[in-house]
């Protein structure tokens, strides 16, 4: 028995020891492998996908573009961003002081403790005249706001101007709207009616809707008009917050001291705009890995499918769409017509020319220039589509280091002005629906329940249950005919984009301002135009209900796609 004991044992210590050893063979080997993942990985773009699915997109379908749903469109300023960008060095959100009930409780103070029930304004209210200048109106107006527009943020209220009755006052200020990830600000003036107490406080008993406070708008300018046979400017009021002229790079010596990344037109021009901002914003993102200043070619191509006419449409400027100031402000640029202009003059005035580097492949990786010393790194994309694509410099090992500065790229802010003015007119208390049908509702194989689900009788008996009747409905959509939701008219206050044609008539803003833009003639407001409007409207709502969320059971992107 001893012997047979002894027999055994080592038996059963060598299996126990190939089981250990097994055991952390694999503990070792799985170690290794969350290592190496850990090393490789890289963070995608803050997109709403990633960059792998998005180069999926673009080279699987027809001719490697960009074919995603262009009803709903995002910039920077609809992305978290970091918190480093709100710092006090980077943002003026730091020197703004909102208006509170803390503040306007502090001033109330200041008031009380230097006039006191006979103070100024009192008798002159109680025979029906308010005193527009006395402090403790533009406390009542505060006060109003505060609780009638729980969306806004106020800054800065001007002070109050006489209206055209005794017993009101003009007000303008400035806000921002609580969902808005940006820093801009923008400006309404209203006309408020006053009654007085017989503590001599004053109360709001009435306001008359957007922008009725004409008293206290901003003086019209008169631009004079460009020299040539275009029309002249009509009068208007300019938003002086907008700065997008085109920077100068100063003296030659400037110019020839600067490191210049240049892409030359690829396939991209005249693409939807979603494939335009993904290869623009992979041209920054190379000059900002490169540390150069980017060559930006300002005039655009607007692709077919947002144009009437169903044609693509050459000559558009960047500034209609997008934030210049803004992208200037974070990113080194430069117009291409500056560029070139001191680009000739230098080779003209010089026997030395400018050190140039032409790169005639996406293949040639950002990594391979890093240390080129050369003054003009120019990339040509001169070959077939889909070579010849700007955001294929992004691709590979490249995006391991390359960033999209997507946080560089916003809304044009005549744009987001007629947001404003939208939500404005319906006082910021406002439900939406977003209802996408257009193509997709005809393509009944990708989308078969898309159009039954969008119709009018389907949307009121879906509505019924998210939105509480009577209220102010907007309807952001890309169905054409105008009446497809009258139905809804029973009952909800319906508003559609059409229904404000004058904020971008002849007699608006944006209309003189873009005009200004385009050397003194018309701009048309275009299909991208309103997507962005509808969209920002959209993202205001107080209610928000999605076609392929809440109204179908279709995929948004078609059959098994979910």
């Amino acid at each position: 028995m001893k012997e047979s004991g002894i027999g055994t044992d080592p038996i059963g210590q060598n299996l126990i020891k190939s089981i250990g050893n097994v055991c952390f063979s694999a503990f070792v080997f799985s170690v290794l492998i969350f290592t190496v993942i850990a090393i490789t990985y890289q963070p995608p773009d803050p997109w709403l996908q990633s960059a792998p699915a998005l180069t999926r997109l673009f080279t699987e379908t027809r001719n490697a573009t960009f074919h995603s749903d262009n009803s709903v469109l995002n910039t920077g300023e609809d992305l978290p961003l970091p918190t480093e960008m709100f710092s006090s060095a980077a943002s003026p959100l730091a020197s703004e002081m909102p208006v509170t009930e803390t503040s306007i409780e502090i001033v109330e103070r200041r008031i009380g403790n230097s006039t006191g029930k006979d103070g100024v304004g009192c008798d002159e209210m109680a025979d029906g005249q308010v005193n527009c200048s006395d402090p403790r109106v533009l406390v009542a107006v505060e006060k109003f706001n505060l609780h009638s527009f729980k969306a806004i943020v106020f800054f800065e209220y001007q002070a109050p101007i006489a209206g055209s009755r005794p017993d009101e006052c003009d007000v303008a200020w400035r806000f921002r709207n609580k969902k808005e990830k940006s820093w801009r600000k923008y400006r309404d003036f209203r006309r408020f009616r006053f009654s007085v107490n017989d503590d001599c406080v004053y109360e709001v008993l009435h306001s008359d809707g957007w922008h009725s406070g004409i008293n206290a708008r901003r003086p019209r300018s008169r631009p004079s008009s460009p020299k040539g046979s275009g029309p002249k400017f009509i009068p208007f009021v300019r938003d002086e917050e907008i700065n997008d002229t085109i920077p100068s790079l100063g003296s030659m010596s400037n110019f020839r001291k600067g490191r210049y990344l240049y892409y030359s037109r690829g396939g991209d021009y005249c693409k939807g705009m979603n494939h335009y901002m993904w290869s623009f914003l992979c041209g920054l993102g190379e000059a900002m890995y490169l540390n150069r200043t980017f060559v930006m070619d300002l005039s655009m191509c607007l692709a077919a499918t947002y144009n009437p006419s169903n044609r693509d449409e050459e000559g558009k400027d960047f500034r209609y769409y997008f934030d210049f100031e803004h992208l200037k402000e974070v990113v080194s640029l430069v117009e291409e017509g500056e560029f070139h202009r001191d680009w000739k003059r230098w080779d003209k005035t010089h026997k030395r020319k400018v050190p140039v580097r032409k790169v005639v492949t996406h293949r040639v990786t950002p990594m391979q220039l890093k240390k080129d010393k050369s003054t003009i790194i120019w990339r040509q994309f001169d070959a077939p589509e889909p070579e010849n694509y700007w955001y294929r410099v992004c691709e590979g090992q490249a995006a391991k280091y390359i960033q999209r500065p997507w946080h560089a790229l916003w809304k044009s802010k005549r744009l987001m002005n007629i947001v404003s003015e939208i939500s404005g007119k319906m006082d910021w208390d406002f439900d939406a629906v977003h209802v996408v049908r257009g193509e997709k509702a005809q393509n009944k194989q990708l989308w078969p329940n898309l159009d039954a689900d969008t119709s009018p009788d389907a949307l009121l008996s879906k509505l019924k249950g998210m939105i509480i009747p009577s209220r102010n409905l907007y309807v952001a959509t890309n169905e054409p005919f105008y009446n497809y939701f009258d139905k809804l008219r029973s009952l909800y206050k319906v508003h559609l984009l059409e229904d404000y044609k004058e904020s971008w008539g002849n007699t608006s803003e944006w209309y003189n301002e873009t005009m200004a833009l385009n050397k003194g003639w018309p701009v048309e407001f275009d299909g991208y135009m309103k997507v962005i409007v509808d969209t920002e409207v959209l993202y205001r709502a107080k209610t928000r209900v999605e076609t392929f969320n809440n109204l179908t059971k279709d995929c948004k992107d078609g059959i098994g796609t979910c």
